[in-house]
Formats: C-alpha cells, structure tokens, sequence
C-alpha cells in the first residue's frame, strides 16, 4: 500500500530523492536517444538534463551518507502517493517531441514540488539548504523543458505562462473529464441497452440509465478524488478533480439515458444510438487535441470500443428477452 508524503521521516525522503533524481535521468537519457535522429539539438538538451540529475542524485547520496551511513532503503515513487505514473511511451516507437516537452515539464514541476514540500519537513540546515537548491534549479528545467517544442520545431517561442496554464489546464480539468466522459459513455452503454432491448419500454430504460449515471458518477468522482492529493503532482485540489471527473462521468451516461424520456421506444432507441456515435467522435476529438493521439487511431480506439460495449448490452437484453 502507497504510505502518503506525510508519513515519511527525513531518511526516507532523501532516499526517495536519490531514487527520483536516478529514474528522471534515465528517461533523459531515453528522450536524448529518441530525438537524436530528427532533433539533434533538443537531444542535447536531454542529455545535458540527463548529467545535471546525475550530478544532484550523487549531491543527495552525499548528503545521505554523511547522516545515515551507506544502506539506502528501497523506496520509489511508486510507493509514495501523489506521484504521476509516467508510461513508457519512449519505448518502442519514434518520440513525438511535443509528448516528450509535455511530460519533461511535468517532471521537473513535479520534481520541484517534492523538493519544495522536502525543505519543509527537514530540520537539518545542510539538508534544508541542499533541497532548496536542487527545487530551484529544477524550476529552472521546468522553464527549458516549456520551450523545448518551440526549439525543436523552429517555431516562435510561445509564452512560459501560456505553456504552464495549458499544461495544468490537462492536468486538473481535461484528463479526470475525459476519464469520466469515456466511463460514463462506454460503460453504460451495456445496461441501458440491455433493459432498452430486453423490455422494449422507454420507461424501463430510463430508469436504469438514470441509476446507471449517477452511480458511476459518484462512484468515479470519490475514485479520482482519492487517487491524488494533488501536492506533488500538480495536478490541483483532488475534490475539483473529483467533481469535473463525477459530472462528466454522469453527463457521459445521461447524454445517451434521456431520448428514453420519450414514450415512443422506437424514436428513442435511435436517438440513444445516434448520441452515442455523437459522445463517441467528441471523446477521439478530445484525445487528439489535448493528448496528442492521432484523430483516426484515438476515433478507432474509441469506436471499437463502444461498439463492443453496446453489442453486449444487445446481446444481454435479447437474452433477457427470451428468458
């Protein structure tokens, strides 16, 4: 079970600090690798990047050694809630530079926050001096890493500030929105259309598709809200996470539950369907735009997936029928 930042003594923050500075630099030295061929220049970046948190993790061991002696006790980020799970998405495919600045800047932000909240809760001067060093020169690759797009694109350089407000934007509002609104679209699809089909009432449909809504919506918010205090990661208040993730989870499975308002099942039924291709195409079109997916690949995706769903609800409710 994950321990929260809170419960940490000031050995294991620093042996979690060695560990942080130790992964960072060798998904530096993965981006380096990846962007060699078509950005020469921003793999130059990475790679210094990648000697600079070298350079910081042998400064922690020091530092580590010099309180608590050689045994460095395992503990990961992984084991630590609040801490982004970063997909190995440099493996096995060309880097997109756009994916790599957008998860750089994530990891140094949240780098810089753990240092920041460290300092904090250290007592010793020397420890105390040595965070606060490293949280800001992590700032500054927070900074670099919001301009590496623009480097390697040749692109006039946008705005930190514009770079930043999108970026917690994803973090806090689109990513729990869009986890909600697939949930809430492609989950209930089963349900609704299983009672829709089995009972051949719009008044049957809509009570399932009323209860399905909700719950999935309560039960999604308090997942998301719990997840993540949001003080490492950035990713804001965890009960504002929690509302927009609930809301669009409910708002994903209504969208296609209220044709059933009306009493004519036949009309409802192929108004349901055809919200649901609607929710569909904008859940691709939100992936494309704010997570970088290809629009084909990310309406395939989604589309397969849906369909899937809601040819097991038919054929749920034919069987229900038969019964």
């Amino acid at each position: 079970m994950a321990l929260s930042f809170k419960e940490l003594d000031e050995r294991e923050i620093l042996a979690l600090a060695v560990t942080l500075e130790e992964e960072d630099g060798r998904i530096y030295g993965e981006f380096a690798a990846g962007l060699q061929k078509n950005f020469p220049a921003t793999a130059k970046v990475f790679e210094r990047m990648r000697e600079e948190e070298s350079d910081h993790r042998r400064r922690l061991l020091d530092q580590y050694k010099a309180r608590f002696g050689d045994h460095l006790p395992l503990i990961r980020r992984t084991d630590v809630k609040g801490f982004t799970n970063h997909k190995p998405f440099w493996l096995g495919s060309a880097l997109n530079l756009k994916a790599v600045r957008n998860a750089a800047a994530i990891m140094e932000l949240e780098t810089t926050r753990f240092y920041e909240a460290s300092a904090q809760r250290t007592t010793d001067v020397g420890t105390r001096k040595l965070l606060g060093d490293l949280a800001e020169i992590e700032r500054q690759h927070t900074r670099l890493a919001e301009s590496l797009e623009e480097t390697g694109l040749t692109k006039d350089e946008r705005e930190a500030e514009e770079v930043a407000e999108r970026r917690i934007f994803v973090l806090q509002i689109v990513q729990p929105g869009l986890a909600g609104l697939m949930d809430g679209s492609v989950s209930t699809l089963a349900p609704i259309f299983a009672a829709a089909f089995a009972t051949q009432h719009s008044e049957t449909a809509l009570v399932v598709g009323l209860a399905a809504s909700v719950g999935a919506g309560i039960s999604m918010g308090f997942a998301e809200a719990l997840s993540d205090d949001g003080v490492l990661s950035g990713r804001g208040h965890p009960w504002l996470r929690g509302g927009v993730c609930g809301l669009m989870t409910a708002l994903g499975g209504l969208g296609h539950t209220l044709p059933f308002l009306s009493t004519n099942f036949n009309f409802a039924f192929g108004l349901a369907m055809a919200v649901v291709i609607v929710e569909l195409l904008i859940i691709a079109w939100i992936r494309h735009k704010y997570m970088d997916t290809p629009l084909l690949s990310a309406a395939f995706q989604v589309i397969v997936g849906g369909v899937l769903v809601f040819f097991a609800g038919i054929l749920i409710g034919k069987f229900g029928r038969d019964l």
